[in-house]
């Protein structure tokens, strides 16, 4: 029993370990009328339903969440993907952003992308 155990728990973290990450290839940032706009461009090699990106998020200078954008199902054919966030309210006197990216192996990225706001 424990040697199944073991090796089932093994192959789970192998699998992880060979996991690509998602990388974000682009942030294109617009604002108008106070309200901020993201189209966020993301490559990652999704192989179906157990291994795709499923959000990323906009993070204020403290790490904090200020919004999401889930994706809800697996992009195999269509990489690299673009996908937008609008009408975003940011906090005043922000001069710049997180960009961070999660897929369903890996979970949350470490790897946090800085943007400049103009």
């Amino acid at each position: 029993m424990y040697k199944f155990v073991f090796s089932a728990l093994l192959m789970a973290s192998a699998q992880s370990a060979w996991a690509d990450p998602a990388v974000i290839d682009n942030v294109r940032v617009t604002s108008e009328d106070g309200l901020w706009s993201f189209d966020v461009t993301i490559s990652h090699g999704d192989t179906g339903w157990d291994d795709f990106v499923d959000a990323w998020r906009i993070l204020d200078v403290d790490g904090n969440q200020i919004a999401i954008r889930e994706l809800i199902h697996p992009h195999v054919d269509e990489q690299p993907l673009t996908r937008s966030l609008s009408g975003i309210e940011l906090p005043d006197g922000a001069t710049q952003v997180g960009i961070q990216v999660r897929d369903t192996v890996g979970g949350w990225d470490s790897k946090i992308r800085t943007v400049n706001l103009n």
